[in-house]
């Protein structure tokens, strides 16, 4: 099953600290839940996993990230991550993520993704996958957001006095650590109940209307 997914959500920090964050793969990949990093391959190759919980029961989904390309005029990254699970269940994202300045000095996260899931995922179908998509990826750009504020101040400073890089990396890597730490897993019980909660917020919004 492929589903396209086009979002755009707000960071509530400047440009130049968001593209910090984007540029960082390793931070990154924390602000999905329950994801990580495990080893860096190569220049634009990492491994990593995702931890996801279900009531009492955990699994553990291994795969790899490819870095196609960051475009720093247009700050621009392109990725594609491909994993599986034990159960032979299996993924896959190709992602464009542009930011873009905000008139009120804010920035904006535009994404792209084509996901393709094979094995049991599927079976809940696009609708539904959309609407897991959806809760996901706002968790993600909130704990973005996080993240990016978090590095505003040093980025500010490093463009203002052109401080050294490596006191410019000291201060975004004291910086980052601040940021509230996002979910150690990913929990799909709570996931569901949020996708159910807003549906029916939704049909109730509608018949108000």
């Amino acid at each position: 099953m492929q589903v396209t997914l086009d979002k755009q959500y707000p960071i509530a920090a400047p440009l130049d600290a968001a593209w910090s964050v984007m540029t960082d793969i390793r931070e990154l990949a924390t602000c999905m839940p329950g994801a990580q990093i495990t080893e860096q391959v190569s220049d634009n190759e990492y491994n990593g996993a995702v931890k996801v919980k279900v009531g009492p029961a955990t699994a553990q989904f291994t795969g790899d990230i490819e870095v196609l390309g960051i475009d720093a005029d247009t700050r621009t990254l392109r990725m594609i991550g491909k994993g599986a699970d034990k159960g032979g269940s299996t993924a896959s994202m190709e992602l464009t993520a542009t930011l873009v300045a905000a008139e009120d000095g804010s920035t904006t996260l535009q994404g792209k993704a084509d996901v393709i899931v094979n094995g049991k995922f599927a079976q809940f179908g696009g609708r539904m996958l959309n609407s897991v998509s959806d809760v996901l990826l706002a968790q993600f750009a909130a704990n973005y957001s996080n993240k990016a504020q978090a590095l505003a101040p040093a980025a500010a400073m490093e463009a203002d006095t052109g401080a050294g890089e490596a006191a410019a990396q000291s201060q975004q890597a004291s910086a980052a650590r601040a940021a509230p730490p996002p979910p150690k897993e990913l929990n799909a019980f709570g996931l569901i109940w949020a996708v159910i909660r807003n549906f029916f917020l939704g049909l109730f919004g509608r018949r108000q209307g």
